[in-house]
């Protein structure tokens, strides 16, 4: 494993598929690099309306909550800002026209590190099926750091409206099976779960969420030497 001595990036970008899937992969690096001065955005392919056992569920309604609950989830740590792309929840394809959205975020944002759900994962852990939709936003959201955000002539209408190329550094991939880099977040585990917990909608006993969470943390951590950990797929690009 790479050493923890991270420096703290200006920026990051962090892309996900659904509400409270940041929270679960990497709130507690997002938060201690908050804390050490960096600006985070997230960006949020859909607004989770699927996100219920209930087949009377209100879309709408569910999806005004869902959207809320992760803006009071961010402002828990820190966060800049939150912005949603509205894909169909359930229904997110890796299409041209996906990539093409979060290559201008990009390229608006201009992030050292972009982090994301690791496209190649389809079991995670052989502990559970990784959702469709969480690979379709890792395998776009790759795609447009590189190479497409970096090459000009890649959707030259951003050029025309001002936006230009660039080159993001390090990619972070959650829900990984192929973790080289233990983030230490001793200190931020529990922002972790405070901003996991306003996610309340998803969750009947939250203690036992929050349970789960310590103990798979720490568990990480054990294998660095720190008290909690989340892991990541670093992959650091040629600039």
């Amino acid at each position: 494993m790479p050493d923890d001595a991270l420096p703290t990036p200006e920026r990051v970008l962090a892309v996900a598929a659904h509400p409270d899937d940041i929270e679960f992969g990497a709130a507690g690096t997002v938060a201690r690099w908050v804390a050490e001065g960096a600006s985070v955005r997230y960006l949020l392919a859909t607004r989770g309306d699927k996100g219920s056992d209930d087949p009377d569920a209100d879309l709408e309604a569910l999806r005004v909550l869902r959207q809320r609950e992760q803006r009071e989830a961010a402002e828990e740590i820190g966060v800049e800002g939150v912005d949603f792309l509205d894909e169909p929840d359930g229904q997110v394809e890796p299409s041209l026209r996906l990539r093409e959205r979060i290559t201008f975020a990009i390229r608006s944002f201009r992030p050292e590190i972009v982090m994301t759900h690791d496209p190649t994962v389809l079991f995670v852990n052989n502990e559970w099926v990784n959702h469709p939709d969480h690979r379709a936003v890792g395998q776009v959201t790759v795609d447009a750091v590189f190479p497409t955000a970096r090459d000009p002539l890649n959707f030259r209408e951003h050029l025309e409206a001002g936006l230009e190329p660039w080159k993001v550094a390090e990619l972070y991939l959650w829900s990984t099976n192929e973790a080289n880099q233990l983030v230490d977040i001793g200190a931020t585990l529990e922002l972790k779960i405070a901003a996991l917990a306003r996610h309340a909608s998803q969750f009947r006993a939250f203690e036992d969420i929050a349970r789960w969470v310590r103990r798979r943390s720490e568990e990480l951590g054990e294998r660095a030497g720190y008290r909690a950990a989340e892991g990541f797929r670093r992959v650091t690009l040629a600039r």
